[in-house]
């Protein structure tokens, strides 16, 4: 029987868990023709919830255009990749592309590779140039010539903190310039680097300041994650129980990739016919921590002593605790407060802490209860 659940890619609709309140708002952005930007810490379930919401998306009178930009480490990759995500949104021919594309894109060369399994490939080719202006201007123009006549296109930029990357700000600049006078697209605009992505959004100085509206996503609260697990559960001829549920929610805190891991690895130790237990919940988690051991020991080790003690501090005391407080230094062993901040922005700098409403938290759930073990067995 097939595990329900799944954490390891972008996930369907049938594997989604509720963000039906999400869904509504990003409908109603991309309906007003909007701008926004999603951000988030990792694996939380934004390129699933774009994706979905495109998919349901009529196409008589939308366009989505989905654009992933992690593979980009240039201008010039950054305008092939999009005017790739631009024609293989018309899925059709290699023949009609070809024309298609030359008819969108007068500026890059249009090319097609075979590979061995005999499949073509569809790309473009870009003149190597200090300064690409006319050919970024042309791309990011595209999307509001195939819109209009009561079509929306709904541009979607993955990862877009990327564009950074690149060592000059000319996309930033270019596409302030363009889209605040685009009437038949929608953006939005995502990244996995919340710190990052807000400060392209956010802060005065960058071209796009205030340029598309702030769409915060957090964890998935407990009332909702009850009916979906148990529902799979109980159709898979297991038992769990509410109780069982809210344990497995105070381990994860609701992170959607590290609850469905759990869940997975739970159900996979649950006999048919047989209730969840609070042993069997522990030992899935010993489960999964044990396969991301080595993992965490490589992080563990790349830590100064002093980030380490802050690590084990963070993963055992309660949210919003006084970091700076000195109860909380003393306790931990951290020293002075002008010290410890270093060690936390250190840790910040590194993707293992993030904050969220003013607390700091360990990003990755399964590292915090790792510390934690490795805490009390110490």
């Amino acid at each position: 029987m097939k595990n329900p659940f799944e954490y390891w890619h972008v996930v369907d609709e049938e594997s989604f868990c509720n963000r039906k309140k999400e869904m509504a708002e990003l409908f109603r952005i991309i309906e007003n023709r909007g701008r926004a930007f999603i951000y988030s810490e990792r694996r939380l379930g934004k390129t699933s919830l774009v994706k979905l919401v495109l998919s349901r998306l009529p196409r008589r009178k939308f366009i989505p255009v989905y654009i992933d930009l992690w593979p980009t480490d240039s201008e010039g990759s950054f305008i092939t990749t999009t005017a790739r995500a631009i024609t293989g949104t018309f899925q059709t021919t290699i023949e009609k592309t070809l024309e298609l594309s030359k008819e969108l894109f007068s500026r890059l060369k249009p090319t097609v590779t075979v590979d061995r399994g005999g499949h073509p490939s569809f790309t473009f080719e870009v003149a190597r140039s200090n300064r690409l202006n006319p050919e970024l201007e042309e791309v990011l123009g595209v999307p509001e010539r195939i819109g209009g006549k009561g079509k929306t296109v709904v541009v979607v930029f993955d990862e877009f903190q990327q564009i950074l990357m690149y060592g000059r700000d000319d996309i930033e600049r270019k596409l302030r310039s363009i889209i605040q006078h685009q009437k038949n697209v929608a953006y939005i605009f995502m990244g996995s680097r919340k710190h990052v992505i807000r400060e392209i959004f956010l802060k005065g100085s960058k071209p796009l300041y205030r340029s598309a509206a702030q769409f915060p996503l957090g964890p998935i609260q407990e009332k909702d994650w009850i009916p979906f697990i148990i529902h799979r559960f109980h159709s898979t001829k297991r038992k769990i129980t509410a109780a069982n549920i809210h344990i497995i929610v105070g381990l994860t805190q609701g992170h959607p990739f590290y609850t469905q891991h759990l869940c997975y690895a739970l159900w996979e130790r649950c006999e048919p016919g047989h209730p969840v237990s609070d042993r069997l919940i522990q030992d899935a988690l010993t489960t999964v921590l044990e396969k991301e051991a080595p993992a965490f020991s490589a992080i563990w080790e790349s830590l100064t002593a002093n980030q380490q003690r802050f690590l084990k501090a963070l993963a055992v005391e309660h949210a919003g605790a006084k970091l700076y407080s000195a109860e909380f230094l003393q306790k931990h062993e951290l020293g002075l407060a002008s010290s410890a901040q270093r060690v936390l922005r250190s840790l910040v700098d590194k993707d293992i802490v993030d904050r969220q409403n003013g607390t700091y938290f360990i990003t990755d759930r399964f590292l915090r209860l790792w510390v934690q073990r490795l805490t009390h067995h110490g």
